[in-house]
């Protein structure tokens, strides 16, 4: 792992999630930029190998004969590119927390990096691997709905809701100053999340936004709240809010999918039910980990009904689709890629832009 030391949040998320199914393990960090905190955080651990810098646990780990498979990327988003770049240009499959880079120019040299070689890359967009988001999309795609018109999505959280970053707070910090985070503050932190929640689920891309972007928090230099009109593919329509200063909210991800025939819903906060709306019939829960949901909702879920399954196990599902692609790869077998990867980066970072330059543009219409 590279980044994700003393202080930081992700870092252990990631880890837990990697080893949660006994299919890898952590064992070699350079967790810090700061060597000190580094080598102290690689010691909390119990890691095998520390590294004061990612530049040289790339080289080192190459050129190891029993070298690291994969590395993740956990820092702050202005080092996703620099770090990718170099364990990539080492041979070194890739899992980057999101966004893909800083830019778009930065993101599309990622690509041409991880497309023109054998490496894989993924980037974590956990939230599509929960059963119920998994069974949502089988619905979708399989016709059930019919055509689908209206979609709306919401992420909405109250943290930054002080402005927290003049206060020692490290995670504000970073993620409210724009040469450490991008262009987009809620937008892209938390939007990014919806909006590749809501392509994935009805697999329908985002063609055009129209976004109004806020900072109500005195002087912070990035959005906390946004709201945006989408135009689906096909012709559907559909609305994304995020925001960071929703009092009272504390992680509200939040998707229904509207079609001709019935609708859907799903919230993180109750993530083991998806509630399916076939029109003029009763509401119907569906549960995860029932023998009635699709092949790829069972085969998410780790325990037997009733169990509470969350953002962890989630997060171990894209782990578990990556590991095993590294395993194809070294024996030659071509790779699955059933989890996000650069094209779903590039996604992203395409459609904070245009939703900031939208915003700035008096909340005009813009392609994504």
């Amino acid at each position: 792992m590279v980044g994700g030391g003393r202080g930081a949040f992700i870092g252990a998320v990631h880890r837990m999630a990697v080893e949660l199914d006994g299919e890898a393990q952590v064992v070699a960090g350079a967790l810090s930029s700061h060597p000190e905190i580094a080598r102290e955080s690689a010691a909390a651990w119990g890691l095998e190998r520390a590294y004061a810098s990612y530049e040289e646990m790339a080289a080192a780990e190459a050129g190891a004969e029993n070298g690291i498979d994969f590395v993740i990327i956990a820092t702050p988003n202005d080092l996703h590119y620099p770090v990718a770049k170099a364990f990539l240009e080492a041979g070194i499959h890739v899992v980057c927390d999101k966004p893909l880079a800083l830019t778009v120019a930065e993101g599309e040299g990622l690509a041409r990096l991880a497309e023109g070689g054998s490496t894989l890359f993924a980037l974590t967009h956990p939230y599509i691997g929960y059963p119920a988001v998994l069974q949502a999309r089988g619905m979708v795609c399989g016709g059930e709905l019919g055509e689908i018109r209206r979609v709306m999505v919401e992420y909405t959280q109250d943290w930054l809701m002080e402005p927290l970053e003049t206060s020692g707070n490290k995670q504000a910090a970073w993620r409210t100053d724009p040469a450490r985070a991008g262009l987009g503050g809620c937008v892209g932190d938390i939007g990014t999340h919806a909006a590749n929640l809501l392509e994935f689920v009805t697999d329908l891309r985002i063609e055009a936004l129209c976004a109004d972007l806020s900072s109500f928090v005195a002087g912070r230099r990035l959005d906390d709240d946004a709201s945006i009109l989408l135009r689906l593919q096909g012709g559907a329509k559909g609305t994304l809010v995020c925001s960071q200063i929703a009092c009272g909210e504390e992680n509200r991800l939040a998707i229904r999918v509207y079609g001709s025939r019935a609708g859907l819903e799903w919230q993180q906060q109750e993530p083991n039910t998806l509630v399916h709306k076939p029109a003029g019939m009763p509401w119907v829960l569906l549960r995860t980990g029932q023998s009635y949901l699709s092949e790829s909702a069972r085969a998410a879920a780790r325990l037997p009904g009733g169990h509470p399954e969350g953002y962890l196990e989630a997060f171990a599902n894209l782990y578990r689709a990556f590991i095993a692609d590294v395993r194809r790869v070294s024996l030659g077998e071509p790779p699955v890629r059933d989890y996000p990867g650069v094209q779903d980066g590039l996604r992203g970072l395409h459609f904070v832009a245009q939703a900031v330059a939208s915003s700035r543009a008096g909340s005009v219409w813009l392609t994504v």
